[in-house]
């Protein structure tokens, strides 16, 4: 299971919004249906088969073609983790427990 963060959007529109744009792609997801995904302000994360992301990819770049952008930037980071399932929800979890702990420690030494 892969998950993946992915940001696709016009370059040279003319305007500084980009929404139109954004939910293009982000109605290839909707539609497709393969792959749990979360939007969030700056990229979209996507969790599931790495090929099945890649192909949901293109798609997606290409929606953005399809409202009119002449000129696309896509940018992907990829979490391929081979070893064992680890959903998006997951890793924020155990990221917040360490933090949770350190506030919980620290406050022991503070009321020492």
């Amino acid at each position: 299971m892969a998950i993946v963060a992915v940001s696709v959007a016009p370059l040279g529109t003319g305007s500084t919004s980009v929404s139109r744009y954004v939910a293009a792609a982000e109605r290839v997801l909707r539609e497709d249906g393969r792959v749990r995904y979360r939007l969030d302000p700056m990229f979209t994360t996507l969790e599931g088969d790495l090929a099945t992301i890649f192909e949901i990819i293109l798609k997606m770049h290409e929606a953005v073609a399809q409202e009119g952008a002449q000129r696309i930037s896509t940018v992907i980071k990829i979490d391929d983790r081979r070893d064992k399932q680890a959903p998006m929800e997951r890793k924020v979890e155990v990221v917040e427990a360490i933090l949770a702990q350190e506030t919980g420690d620290a406050g022991k030494r503070e009321s020492r």
